[in-house]
């Protein structure tokens, strides 16, 4: 959901890798779920006392497929956030520097989140032997640990003191439909948000945004 909307206040066309701004978050939560349903799935086969030890390890290896499957769709986003901030140099690099804060708080997150992926892959990776799940202080440690660590960023650096307002919001979907069926260009650059960077001694530099418009209803040029 911060990329996508970093992909809309910040590009020029709401738009990075051809993917519209509002797509990322659907994109993101439906590989994330499909992860879920593998691990879910995992750990229902491997689950039951009438069990063989066979069909135990086939659970785990299948577990152990959804957690790795969601490092892939965390390496994706490094990626598509990686492409955002070359994207942004070569579009505005005015605003460089704001994008940063929020980008470099991402990147650490998507730290946080793989040290706990990788300790759940360790975890069962010697099978039914593991010791590892009879010690407590190794799940707080190592997976409630980074995802706590992982709300204090994003509350240290919250998303909304750099994208500020409602003209920071996404165009809602019916908005956006009643845009594209008055036969508006094929871009949505018209649906961008009216923000710009204020004056250095207006307010601070990491909330430095404000709309162009006094109207305080927020329009995103769609046909009325």
């Amino acid at each position: 959901m911060v990329m996508g909307r970093m992909v809309y206040n910040f590009t020029s066309q709401a738009r990075l890798l051809g993917i519209k701004a509002w797509r990322f978050t659907l994109y993101f939560v439906l590989l994330d779920i499909l992860a879920f349903i593998i691990q879910a799935g995992g750990a229902s086969i491997a689950s039951g006392n009438d069990k063989s030890k066979r069909i135990i390890l086939l659970g785990l290896h299948v577990y152990m497929g959804g957690v790795g499957f969601q490092e892939f769709f965390v390496l994706i986003f490094a990626y598509i956030a990686f492409r955002f901030s070359q994207q942004i140099k070569q579009e505005n690099p005015s605003r460089l520097s704001q994008a940063l804060i929020l980008l470099y708080a991402e990147y650490a997150v998507l730290v946080l989140i793989t040290v706990r992926i990788v300790f759940r892959l360790v975890e069962y990776s010697s099978g039914l032997d593991s010791t590892i799940p009879n010690h407590e202080a190794y799940q707080y440690v190592f997976d409630t640990l980074p995802m706590f660590l992982a709300l204090v960023v994003f509350n240290v650096v919250h998303p909304g003191r750099v994208m500020p307002g409602k003209e920071s919001d996404f165009p809602g979907r019916k908005e956006r439909k009643n845009y594209f069926r008055a036969g508006s260009p094929g871009d949505s650059s018209d649906l961008l948000p009216t923000i710009q960077p204020a004056g250095p001694a207006s307010m601070p530099e990491e909330i430095a945004f404000q709309p162009k418009r006094q109207d305080p209803t927020p329009s995103y040029g769609c046909a009325q």
